[in-house]
């Protein structure tokens, strides 16, 4: 039986959907091709009809993800600015949600080793996503005395995806806890300054 170019995408969907929860969970290694084929309902034999090697599904998959991410950490949130746009977007990345919800949540805490030894154009995929959140971030918080926009915003985001890297490690302990928070109350602070001399 033939089928047709939509049957091909929404297989293709698929593929990626079950890569992105097993990636998440396992990590890059921890999910072979054998086991993302068969979450996704299908046989190995497929998989190269899709993707020509597993880092082409690691980067079609980072890409993703991570746009679906974005719409759920700035979703709703495209008329605030400064302080009040900073709340939403640390209070949503940095909770214990997030921090809990490994199928659904930030893909990058689980695939950060991963990423450094992967090859250029899968840390390139990494790299255009991060400049699309970063082009939301840097647009909604202000430049500073000696800091600019840009670098607030990669130093907000470097502090979340970090803060959650090292709160999923230690999800066990109640360090957890202390570094999701202490990391919301170092960039909420800071957020609030302006406001304080602005008066």
């Amino acid at each position: 039986m033939r089928y047709g170019p939509e049957h091909k995408q929404a297989t293709h969907a698929r593929i990626l959907e079950a890569a992105g929860k097993l990636f998440r969970k396992e990590g890059f290694g921890g999910a072979s091709v054998e086991r993302v084929m068969r979450a996704a309902g299908l046989t190995v034999g497929g998989f190269y009809s899709h993707f020509t090697s597993k880092e082409t599904l690691l980067g079609e998959t980072l890409r993703a993800v991570l746009a679906e991410q974005r719409e759920r950490w700035l979703g709703g949130l495209e008329e605030l600015k400064g302080a009040e746009w900073l709340s939403h977007f640390v209070r949503r990345y940095l909770s214990r949600q997030h921090r809990d919800d490994l199928a659904v949540g930030c893909p990058v805490p689980a695939l950060l080793s991963d990423l450094t030894r992967a090859p250029p154009e899968t840390q390139a995929v990494l790299v255009e996503e991060l400049e699309l959140l970063l082009r939301e971030t840097e647009a909604r918080l202000a430049a500073e005395k000696g800091v600019t926009a840009r670098q607030r915003a990669l130093a907000t985001i470097a502090l979340c995806f970090g803060a959650l890297t090292l709160a999923r490690a230690t999800a066990s302990q109640p360090l957890s806890d202390e570094l999701l928070l202490a990391a919301r109350a170092f960039l909420l602070s800071g957020a609030q300054e302006p406001a304080r001399r602005s008066r």
